[in-house]
């Protein structure tokens, strides 16, 4: 997905850039792990905090991905309910791209 990232930032293709970087940011936010209780220390060494981030299954990557085109369908249902048709084809778009990693 990232190397598609690039290729799409290379080719100027705004709509794909915008969806795989949303997704590639909800994927990151996935692995991230929850924030240590009890208190922060400010005098530990720099770095010493650091933690490894969680390690995600294809089964996770899928549900992330599924979740994102789920709502990327849902806004585009919206906009047609508004009468911006240009919009949800957009949106319905960016969706497709999305079903291509499922």
């Amino acid at each position: 997905m990232q190397a598609d990232l690039t290729a799409a930032m290379k080719e100027r293709d705004p709509s794909r850039v915008a969806v795989l970087r949303a997704t590639l940011g909800a994927l990151a936010n996935a692995e991230a792990v929850d924030a240590p209780s009890g208190p922060v220390s400010l005098t530990a060494r720099a770095g010493s905090t650091e933690v490894a981030r969680r390690e995600l299954s294809d089964d996770d990557i899928r549900a992330v991905i599924e979740r994102e085109r789920a709502e990327l369908l849902a806004a585009a249902d919206e906009r047609d309910a508004l009468g911006l048709p240009d919009d949800a084809a957009d949106l319905r778009g960016q969706a497709a791209v999305l079903t291509a990693y499922l």
